[in-house]
C-alpha cells in the first residue's frame, strides 16, 4: 500500500496583516500532502530542494514513515521560497516575492521502487511535469491532480489535455469556475466530467466540499473551526488526507470516496488551527477519526 505524491517543496515567509507577526518555514504541496497522507497510508515523495532545506522537516517525514528516495536534493542551491502576507481577515493573501530557485528546473523522476504505487498525486505544478510523471508511472489503480488558477490561464491546453488521463480532479471553487466556465456548483460538476476526469472533488474552503462521480452528487460540509490561525496547506491537507486514506481501504468504491472527502475535511480543519505544518505534526490519526465522526452529528436530524 502506498501514495506516490508529486509537488513542491518549498520554504515560505508568511506574514498575518491582522497579527503583525511573520514566520518562515517548510511548505509546498508535497511537504503537506505528504504529511496528511501518513496518517493512513505510505506516502512516497518526489520533489526537489536545495541544501537549505529545513532537516527537521526531513526529519519529520521520515518519522511519519514517508519514503524521500524520490526528492532530489541540490548541493550549493536554494530551495523554492514564497514570501506573501494574509489579510487581516485570512480570507486573501498578497504574494510579495517568489523565488523559483531549484525548482525552476525541476524535472520529475521516479524511481523504480515508486513505480508499482497504490495511488498517485499529482500537486499544481506544471502540467508537463503532471504529464511527464504519467509517462513515468503506469498502473496506479487512482490518480488524482490538482491544479490552480495560475495554469488554468497561461497553460489551457495542456491542462485539458491532462484531464483525460486522471481519475480524479482536485479543484478548488474559484479555479472550477474559472476551468468550467460555469457558475453553479452542479453545471460546474457536469462541465468538468465532461473534460475527460472520472470524478471530481471542488473545495469551498469554510463551506466544505462537493464531490462529483458516477453515483452523483455528495456534499460533506466544513467543520465549524473556532479559531482559523493559518489556512496555509488546507487544501494540500485534504488531498493526502483523503488519498492516505483511500490507500487505507481494501477496495475502491462509492463509500470508501466519500468517506474520504470527509476525513480530507476534517485534516483540513485541524491543518488551519496552527501555525504551518503544526497542525498536521501535532495531529493524531485517532484525533482526524474523531473530528471525522463528528460530522455525522452536523447533518443528523435525529
Amino acid at each position: 500500500m502506498s501514495v506516490l505524491i508529486v509537488g513542491s517543496m518549498a520554504v515560505d515567509t508568511v506574514e498575518f496583516a491582522g497579527t503583525g507577526e511573520s514566520f518562515e518555514w517548510a511548505a509546498g504541496s508535497a511537504v503537506f500532502a505528504s504529511l496528511a497522507a501518513s496518517f493512513f497510508g505510505t506516502p512516497r515523495v518526489v520533489g526537489v530542494v536545495g541544501d537549505d532545506f529545513p532537516k527537521s522537516m526531513m526529519d519529520a517525514l521520515r518519522e511519519r514513515g514517508a519514503e524521500l528516495d524520490g526528492v532530489e536534493i541540490v548541493e550549493g542551491g536554494r530551495t523554492f521560497r514564497w514570501h506573501g502576507r494574509y489579510a487581516p481577515d485570512l480570507a486573501s493573501r498578497e504574494s510579495l516575492a517568489t523565488h523559483l530557485n531549484v525548482f525552476e528546473t525541476f524535472s520529475p523522476k521516479i524511481p523504480a521502487s515508486f513505480k508499482d504505487s497504490r495511488y498517485l498525486l499529482l500537486g499544481n505544478i506544471h502540467p508537463a511535469l503532471q504529464h511527464a510523471v504519467l509517462d513515468q508511472v503506469s498502473g496506479s489503480e487512482l490518480v488524482a491532480a490538482d491544479t490552480m488558477n495560475f495554469w488554468i490561464h497561461g497553460e489551457r491546453e495542456r491542462l485539458n489535455a491532462l484531464l483525460p488521463k486522471i481519475d480524479l480532479l482536485i479543484i478548488n471553487e474559484d479555479e472550477s469556475r474559472d476551468l468550467s466556465g460555469e457558475r453553479y456548483i452542479s453545471r460546474i460538476g457536469k462541465a468538468l466530467l465532461s473534460m475527460g476526469p472520472k470524478r471530481v472533488i471542488v473545495k469551498q474552503g469554510e463551506y466544505g466540499a462537493y464531490l462529483f462521480d458516477e453515483h452523483g452528487l455528495f456534499h460533506a460540509p466544513a467543520y465549524p473551526v473556532a479559531t482559523v490561525v493559518d489556512p496555509t496547506g488546507a487544501g494540500d491537507s485534504f488531498a493526502g488526507t483523503l488519498m492516505g486514506y483511500l490507500d487505507a481501504q481494501p477496495t475502491l468504491d462509492r463509500s470508501a470516496l466519500r468517506r474520504a472527502v470527509v476525513m480530507g475535511s476534517a485534516a483540513a480543519s485541524l491543518c488551519v488551527e496552527k501555525y504551518g505544518a503544526k497542525g498536521l505534526l501535532e495531529t493524531t490519526r485517532d484525533e482526524i477519526v474523531t473530528r471525522a465522526r463528528e460530522f455525522a452529528s452536523l447533518v443528523s436530524t435525529d
